[in-house]
Order: C-alpha cells, then structure tokens, then sequence
C-alpha cells in the first residue's frame, strides 16, 4: 500500500514530444518541491544514462518475478521491452514530502487512474507527427522499422491523450517555454499547498 502524500503528477506523451525536457525543467526549478520517481526497465541505458537515475535497469524475469510479487503500480511493454513504476519508487519520493512526478507510458496511465493516489495527469501533444519523425529521426537512436514503429505508437498515443476525459490538461509544446509555462500554470493552479503555504509558493509568479 502506498502511503498518502501530495497527489503525484503524471507526465505523458509520445517519445519525441519533449515531455522529459519539461519534466528536467521542472525538477531544476522547483528541486524542493517535486521528486522523479525512477522507473524500472529492462531495456538497456542509452549513452548517458545512469542506472538509479534515469531507470533502475533490470531483466525481464527480475522484473516478472516483483510484478507477480505485487511490488509495482504500473507496468507495460514498448518496443520488446518492460517498464514499470514501483510502490516503492513513489514511496521512497512521498516520505519526502514532495510531489511526486511520473514520466509513463498510456497503458501506465490506465492503470494509475485505476489506484487510489489520485493523480494529476498531463498529455504532452508534438506540434504534429511530422515533427515528432524529424525529432526522433535526429536523435539516430534507432533503426528503420523501429522508428516506424514508435511513430505507430505514438499515433495512437495521440489519439488516446486527445479524448475528453483521459487527462487534465493537454499541452501542445510547438514552443519549448509556452509549453513550459502552460505546465507551470497548471501546477499552481492545482497544488495548493495546504500544510506549508499557499500555492504561490509551489510556482510563483515570475
């Protein structure tokens, strides 16, 4: 049982949107304020990537045997590899009094909504899909059929993250700091903070 905290932010969107710039520019600016809850996968860290801090990377069969064992709140399969968000990874932020934010998948997001955590769900949409293939196609991450794939995905992703009543806000980010400061709006709007201020404390006015 995950213990009751401030309502987590859910941050989702399809691979190329910008979504984790925003979430980098969020934690940069308000590090007292929210927390990232690593996730867990068993798809191997890109170039960069630091276990612990980007992912907890771990195998498959490691991964079905805590998923059986009932330690995740969320899991789903991308491209041949396991994600998934642990009790324990929104615990560990939720004891720190700060909001915890989640970088997931659709999937996650249906079976978060389905917890009682209550979270505040964020679509981040690309200006188009064009767009979303010229960004995924700069960062030669992957191959052909992989990248069409992901571009298959992120359609429905679009698709679903559009439908009234699937999330809070959608935010178009066709401009890094609108996009940015939309989420910011957002946030002030919806974490009053009742034990340690107001909600001008949370994102002040600049």
């Amino acid at each position: 049982m995950v213990q009751k905290g401030p309502r987590p932010l859910v941050l989702c969107g399809p691979s190329g949107s910008g979504k984790s710039t925003l979430l980098k520019m969020l934690l940069k600016e308000f590090p007292d304020r929210f927390g990232f809850s690593v996730s867990h996968t068993t798809r191997q860290p890109r170039p960069g990537e630091k276990h612990g801090v980007h992912y907890h990377y771990t195998s498959k069969e490691e991964m079905q045997a805590a998923i059986q064992r009932g330690e995740f709140l969320e899991t789903a399969t991308f491209s041949g590899n396991m994600y998934g968000t642990s009790k324990r990874a929104v615990e560990d932020v939720r004891r720190t009094g700060k909001i915890c934010v989640l970088d997931i998948e659709i999937e996650g997001v249906k079976q978060v909504k389905q917890t009682d955590l209550e979270p505040l769900l964020v679509f981040v949409m690309p200006p188009s899909v064009e767009e979303l293939e010229r960004r995924l196609r700069a960062r030669n991450t992957e191959n052909e059929a992989a990248l069409q794939k992901r571009l298959e995905t992120a359609r429905k992703e679009i698709e679903f993250g559009q439908m009234p009543g699937n999330f809070h806000i959608v935010i178009l980010n066709d401009n890094l700091d609108k996009a940015y400061s939309e989420l910011r709006d957002f946030i002030a709007q919806n974490f009053e903070d009742k034990n340690e201020g107001s909600q001008s404390d949370v994102c002040p006015e600049q």
